[in-house]
This record gives C-alpha cells, sequence and structure tokens, in this order.
C-alpha cells in the first residue's frame, strides 16, 4: 500500500476484526494488491485476546491509510458502528478479516457507484473457498445469491434470504447515516439494515463479477451465532414483512403448510399479520388446519383470494425446484410477483 493522501479519499474499507491472527495477514496483502490506491482502511480490533491486535498495528506503522480503533470486546455491531462512524470516504466498503478480494474490486464498485447515482449500494457475486471445507447449503446460497444481479431482482427475492454477501459490499456512506448504522434485534445485522434500507427505497446492485472470495470454516458467526439461526431469519422476515408489504392487508395467505410455513406464520401472527389460510398440494392436508387456520387445495386459491379486498400471498416451500413452480401457478393466476405476492422460502 502506499499514501496518496494529497487527493481526495473516496473509498473507506471497514473491517472488524476479533481474534483473527490466523487470517488477517493474508485479507491484508488482498487489499494491498487493489487497482485503487487512494482508500483508508479503518479496522476495529473487538477485543481480541489473540495476536490480532499486534498485527494491525505492525500493520498500520508501516502504511499511514491503515487506523486501528481498540475496543473492548463488544461483538460485532457496535464494532461495525465504532468503525463506520470513523470512515471518512464517501463510499464504506465492507470486509472481513478472513476474507479476500479481487485487486479490482474497490476500483470497479466505485466506479459503478460514480456512474449510477439512483444506487444505495453495490455488492458482487462471491466464491467459496477453500473447497473442503464448503458445505452443500453455502453452495446453494452462493449460487442462488450470484444469481440476482439487478436491482429488480434483488428487490424481488429479498425476503427470501439475505440477497447479498455483507463483505462484498460498497454503499454510500450517506445510507448509512440515514439508517442510523446497524441495529441489533436478535437477527443478522446486515440482512436488517438491507431489509431496512429495502423499505426505505434504496436500489441495490450487484456487479456481475467475483469480486470477493468468501471464507467457509467452522468459526464463522454464521455457524456459532444464535442470531444467524433459521428461527432469526424468519423473525427478520416476519417483522419487515409487516411494516412493508403486508402493511393495510386485510389477508395473507400462506402457500405451504409444513415446517417452513407453519414456523413463519407464528411470527406473522405475534406481529399481527391476518393470516387467514395456507395453501398446500398435499391433498392428506387439505381440509385440515395449521394454528387455527384452515388448509386449502392451490384450486381454492383463488376463489380465497376473492373474498378480500387486499390480500397478499407468501411462497413458504424450501425444497429445491418448488419456488418456481409455485411462481408458474401464481403467475397463471396473474398475481404480480413484489406486488400480489412475495417469496419468502
Amino acid at each position: 500500500m502506499t499514501d496518496d493522501s494529497t487527493s481526495e479519499l473516496q473509498v473507506s474499507v471497514l473491517m472488524p476484526c476479533y481474534n483473527v491472527e490466523s487470517t488477517v495477514d493474508e485479507t491484508l496483502r488482498s487489499l494491498r494488491a487493489q487497482s485503487m490506491e487512494n482508500f483508508e482502511l479503518v479496522v476495529v480490533d473487538d477485543g481480541s485476546s489473540d495476536n490480532t491486535l499486534a498485527i494491525l498495528e505492525g500493520w498500520a506503522r508501516r502504511d499511514g491509510r491503515i487506523r486501528v480503533l481498540a475496543c473492548e470486546h463488544a461483538g460485532i455491531i457496535p464494532a461495525l458502528n465504532t468503525g463506520w462512524k470513523a470512515c471518512r470516504g464517501a463510499y464504506v466498503a465492507r470486509m472481513d478479516a478472513d476474507d479476500l478480494c479481487h485487486p479490482a474490486r474497490l476500483e470497479k464498485q466505485a466506479r459503478f457507484l460514480d456512474q449510477n447515482p439512483e444506487i444505495a449500494l453495490v455488492a458482487a457475486r462471491v466464491e467459496g473457498f477453500p473447497e473442503e471445507d464448503m458445505r452443500e447449503g453455502f453452495r446453494v446460497y452462493i449460487d442462488w445469491l450470484n444469481s440476482l444481479i439487478s436491482p429488480d431482482e434483488i428487490a424481488r427475492e429479498i425476503y427470501i434470504e439475505s440477497p447479498l454477501a455483507h463483505p462484498s459490499v460498497m454503499m454510500r456512506r450517506e445510507w448509512l447515516t440515514k439508517m442510523g448504522g446497524y441495529q441489533e434485534h436478535g437477527w443478522p445485522e446486515d440482512y436488517d439494515l438491507w431489509l431496512r434500507m429495502h423499505l426505505a427505497g434504496a436500489k441495490m446492485g450487484k456487479i456481475p463479477e467475483v469480486l470477493l472470495y468468501w471464507r467457509e470454516h467452522p468459526a464463522r458467526l454464521t455457524r456459532t451465532d444464535s442470531r444467524y439461526a433459521v428461527e432469526a431469519f424468519l423473525k427478520a422476515k416476519a417483522h419487515y414483512l409487516c411494516l412493508g408489504p403486508l402493511e393495510n392487508r386485510d389477508a395473507v395467505v400462506i402457500w405451504g403448510s409444513g415446517q417452513m410455513g407453519k414456523r413463519l406464520s407464528k411470527h406473522l401472527l405475534r406481529d399481527g399479520a391476518p393470516v387467514k389460510a395456507f395453501i398446500d398440494i398435499d391433498p392428506d392436508k387439505a381440509g385440515r388446519t395449521r394454528r387455527g387456520k384452515p388448509i386449502y387445495s392451490p384450486g381454492d386459491l383463488a376463489g380465497l383470494l376473492a373474498g378480500y379486498q387486499t390480500p397478499a400471498v407468501l411462497a413458504a416451500v424450501s425444497s429445491r425446484g418448488a419456488r418456481q413452480k409455485i411462481k408458474e401457478y401464481l403467475d397463471e393466476m396473474g398475481l404480480r410477483e413484489g406486488e400480489d405476492w412475495w417469496g419468502v422460502a
């Protein structure tokens, strides 16, 4: 890295660290190799108990663009909020201390935001590594995430799962300020931010190139922290569905009375959603109830919806291929995805 502080600072890289002595050198080398030279790196050491802080301070002595903020251990959300508030660039790029950047990542994302002022943030496609540690679920998630590129695609499927890999994102600092940074609600802090931004009208884009190499390992927060469990995601979805698409609806019909639909309906009902019924393709379930609500066959859906003024359908079937079949059925009915129905699993 070189210090080019004479020109206007455009990009701040925000990187929280906690006990990452085994990977942080490799991550910092990938940042040093960036084609964009004029950026700052704001590193927040979240009270590491290993040699992380000493490694970071060594890098900072060698490169004036690296600023190390040492804090008592408080967790990822306080570390992120401490960090972004210290960022001076107009754009804030997230980075984790165990991942790797493509050499052109910062340059390409900053150029994209320069050329698309209506876009609040831009992510990128990602590639998982190391191969031997990647579980099937992680592979499936990356394939889905990488398939969503345009703002419309990202918005359409934002209630299915987080459509952006957090460490691949570069966002306008003004949007972080507008949203009040990261918040603690007991579910993933990045997904929470995307959902809040989405409801506030933010458009999110993605560069259709792999610009981040996303490390999979047993110690990842997504494996060890309860805030990233399936139940936490369902709570987040229910909360923001009720604040957004389901607001002022007089009926919600959930397609799928299996475990996913059952679990999601619990949180929707707790948040006040007017869940009226379930749809299920299993003929043995038709005529039964789930959480006191009747289960109907797909053929009954049109008549069911006709009984309400502002109904909405949520597709909550997670089995592979089911979402596409449900989409085709609802499309044939004339229902519009993102207006009349949403995929949530």
